[in-house]
């Protein structure tokens, strides 16, 4: 379903990790050109990102790419300092995870001021409620994620199939700023109600994309309105939060998550969690990397351009189509 150190032991302890040269220029090695790519990185504390980063760890070690990689640790004005930091090394490129979405336009547009090819990673830049998914933020090349509007409708179909024909509902959102939040609802209401299902939003409240604040949000939406249907969870890890506080008020109400976690599939194979969307964060990860690298090469120039993978859904019938990435 974003998320800080000093800025010198990031970027010494990132470049350790990844076994690279911190040099800000690309290297010539048998007439082949080495680039240097900079990572910015949401929060590798978090399964989800941290998930990405080795996923663009395997693709960089495939390609014989140079990583630098910092962590904001789920704060925007850590990601601000890093992505300047990495501005003053001038690597060839770089890969943002955006923390905030707004924030993370002034970033790109630093980014691209400084001739420095982006590409933003698993979250959308700018408002998500004024730009739309995949009118990708002109100042990168490109936007690789998942298709969030899509995967909304997902779950909303899933929806009207588990609690037919709707009724009360409550929404578990991520933290605020991530554009997730906005899109992950987008298409949820129309597509349940193309498969007949007619939900009411009784309630919304914040888990901030971990199981411990989710399970307290539907305790308390839960206190409030007992005769709640279906809990939409916008990410996995907050599904499970979820129904652990509905298997404690003894609530008939339904759960529903995105994202395929391993905490997401095992509570569907427990039955605690109805279905989800599969997500793939380690290929996300390949996939971003590749497109930039790609980009860098020649071998397949762009410009603000959507990029993105299957997502199929996932429910107890067939659960061996998602191998959990996080």
């Amino acid at each position: 379903m974003r998320k800080p150190i000093l800025v010198a032991v990031a970027l010494a302890a990132a470049v350790t990790a990844c076994s690279s040269s911190t040099g800000s220029t690309s290297a010539q090695s048998g007439g082949k050109k080495h680039y240097t790519i900079g990572v910015s990185n949401l929060g590798l504390s978090f399964p989800f990102p941290a998930a990405i980063s080795k996923g663009i760890k395997e693709q960089a070690a495939t390609l014989g790419v140079r990583l630098v990689e910092l962590d904001a640790q789920g704060k925007a004005d850590k990601q601000s300092n890093d992505v300047q930091d990495l501005i003053a090394q001038q690597p060839d490129g770089v890969l943002m995870l955006p923390v905030d979405s707004g924030v993370a336009q002034g970033l790109a547009d630093r980014l691209s001021a400084a001739k420095i090819p982006t590409v933003a990673v698993a979250s959308q830049v700018g408002d998500p409620k004024q730009r739309k998914l995949k009118d990708v933020y002109p100042s990168l090349v490109a936007l690789a994620t998942q298709d969030e509007y899509a995967a909304g409708a997902q779950a909303g179909q899933l929806a009207a199939k588990i609690v037919p024909g709707g009724g009360k509902m409550a929404v578990v959102e991520g933290q605020a700023g991530f554009a997730e939040v906005t899109n992950r609802w987008q298409d949820f209401p129309q597509a349940a109600a193309s498969k007949g299902g007619t939900f009411t939003v009784v309630a919304r409240q914040p888990g901030d994309w971990v199981q411990d604040k989710a399970q307290s949000a539907c305790q308390n939406m839960l206190a409030s309105n007992s005769d709640i249907r279906l809990f939409y969870a916008e990410s996995d890890d907050m599904s499970v939060g979820c129904a652990k506080a509905v298997a404690a008020a003894s609530s008939k109400a339904k759960v529903i998550g995105i994202g395929g976690s391993k905490l997401g599939i095992d509570a569907i194979k427990s039955g605690q969690v109805a279905d989800t969307v599969c997500f793939k964060p380690e290929d996300l990860g390949k996939l971003a990397l590749n497109t930039l690298y790609q980009d860098l090469t020649g071998q397949k120039k762009q410009k603000a351009a959507f990029v993105t993978y299957d997502t199929p859904v996932i429910t107890k019938d067939n659960l061996n189509d998602c191998t959990p990435q996080w």
